[in-house]
């Protein structure tokens, strides 16, 4: 089995060293031979660098080769994989995105809203970059981007590189979700097999097998509406937010019992509920920072100063243990299913084929092979068609400097719906993001004539 070379892009990313637990529980399945990180950010990724090459030294003494630098080629040359987790602006401007929407009486979240659209016009530029400088030093590397919002990322991408079949966006929603589902049921998450539709972060469950076929969704539906649902991961099992989120599954199902949803059409479904719940002062990214961040950074200060592993709370995540099968299965021919992001040309027969799906596919060294979905109920198209229009017209505003497109976006986006808000929404982004997105032209308001 060859063993492969891996740049993390992103390597100040505070889950990466959850990635190197996951690459180290999964080597058997993905050899290594090196790991290179790749940031912007010195000293962030050197803090993290530094604790993680403790890690590597103890629990992968096979690995041939690790570093880590800020210099592309060094990076980038002659790799096999490249796994891309970026995050343009970091979590001041998260908090700040989702601040200003809360401002507004809208939803303050990191991928959903005007929090997506923001992230998402500052992460196409500097991703395009990223693919661009991938391919000139590796032009054969698999690109697993797992960089948020994912589904304004793939449109974009798929924009700028209609041609490259060797990128792959992904997102670990759906196995997080799938990890409670493996609880509930007393099986393993790769016991299961999903039947899946919709965009990224807006998508459903349509049903979930064992391996023999058997049909398990019954029992799940019904657990979740007798008993409710919690996060099992051990990333966000303790986490309170993500805690609440779970729970909000079982509203969904009650209200709306023909399909499993994705987690976060809380944010599209009960809008106003949401904003209630949050606190402008304590957003969501502000208690990432407050809590993941000075976590993470804590142990890699403990693993830095000692040493050595031991009595350092480590844990292998879903987040991590995904993104590395979906490689496997790609380099070594597996056809293994995941939940990916592809072009839609036809899967979902009753959406446009140019939409960038999230659905179950078998993956093989020749990419991903998608199963039909076929047509999908009204409800869920029309829901789905409102949020695709959101992200090509995002992706659209950004390639043509187009403010109205931009307006378009946000007026269509279900937590905001209201012109006059999302104008005001929108020039405030602006103002946040001056040093991010590009210029916007063509505001075409009218202005009150001046009175006689």
């Amino acid at each position: 089995m060859k063993k492969q070379k891996l740049v993390v892009v992103g390597g100040g990313s505070t889950y990466t060293p959850g990635m190197i637990m996951s690459l180290i529980e999964e080597k058997e399945n993905f050899p290594l031979k090196s790991i290179t990180f790749y940031d912007t950010d010195v000293e962030r990724q050197e803090k993290v660098a530094k604790a993680c090459e403790v890690i590597l030294k103890e629990k992968y003494p096979e690995l041939e080769a690790f570093h880590y630098t800020t210099d592309k080629e060094e990076a980038f040359s002659n790799v096999d994989f490249a796994f891309v987790q970026i995050r343009t602006g970091g979590l001041a401007m998260r908090e700040q995105d989702e601040q200003i929407s809360l401002k507004h009486g809208v939803v303050g979240q990191e991928t959903c809203g005007p929090g997506g659209m923001a992230y998402g016009m500052r992460s196409i530029g500097d991703m395009i970059e990223l693919v661009n400088d991938i391919r000139s030093y590796s032009p054969d590397a698999w690109i697993l981007n797992y960089t948020n919002p994912a589904a304004i990322v793939a449109e974009a991408l798929n924009r700028a590189f209609p041609e490259d079949k060797k990128i792959l966006n992904i997102c670990d929603m759906p196995a997080a979700i799938m990890v409670s589902y493996a609880s509930i049921l007393k099986r393993e998450i790769w016991d299961l097999v999903p039947e899946y539709f919709g965009l990224n972060h807006f998508g459903w469950f349509t049903k979930l097998y064992d391996k023999e076929g058997n049909d398990l969704t019954d029992e799940i539906k019904s657990h979740i509406l007798n008993h409710g649902f919690l996060p099992e991961d051990s990333e966000i099992v303790n986490d309170p937010s993500w805690i609440k989120t779970f729970k909000q599954v079982k509203t969904m199902v009650t209200d709306f019992p023909e399909y499993l949803p994705n987690t976060y059409l809380q944010y599209y479904l009960y809008p106003q509920e949401m904003v209630d719940k949050e606190d402008v002062c304590n957003t969501r990214g502000r208690q990432v920072i407050n809590g993941r961040e000075k976590r993470v950074h804590s142990l890699c200060d403990q693993l830095i100063e000692n040493k050595t592993t031991d009595g350092a709370h480590l844990e292998v995540d879903i987040h991590g243990c995904y993104m590395i099968r979906v490689a496997a299965s790609l380099a070594y021919n597996n056809g293994d299913t995941f939940i990916v992001i592809v072009k839609n040309n036809g899967i979902i027969s009753n959406l446009q084929d140019d939409a960038m799906v999230e659905v179950p596919a078998q993956l093989t060294n020749h990419g991903p092979k998608p199963f039909a979905v076929g047509k999908i109920p009204t409800f869920y198209k029309g829901l789905i068609e409102g949020q695709l229009a959101y992200e090509k017209l995002v992706v659209a505003a950004f390639f043509e400097n187009d403010y109205n497109k931009a307006l378009q976006a946000l007026t269509l986006n279900r937590t905001v719906v209201n012109a006059p808000v999302a104008r005001e929404i929108l020039d405030d982004m602006i103002e946040a993001n001056r040093n991010y997105w590009p210029e916007l032209n063509g505001n075409l308001k009218v202005k009150e004539p001046a009175s006689v």
